[in-house]
């Protein structure tokens, strides 16, 4: 990957950290959801994978702010 001189590689990686936590606190209130809805509606699939969703990006949220 080539950078312009002058530039701060860590800026770029700052800012992709940045849109993958976000995209992990959507994850976690998608599978929130999933699963709400999945009880719900009695299928067991959706709240199956709201719940895979929910430990998944709960586990990265973790990891990334106790790192």
């Amino acid at each position: 990957m080539r950078y312009r001189t002058g530039s701060d590689p860590q800026q770029a990686q700052e800012q992709v950290d940045g849109m993958i936590v976000g995209s992990a606190i959507f994850g976690l209130f998608t599978g929130v959801v999933f699963v709400v809805a999945g009880l719900r509606a009695r299928q067991l699939w959706l709240a199956f994978w709201g719940a895979g969703l929910v430990l998944a990006s709960g586990a990265y949220l973790i990891y990334t702010f106790f790192k």
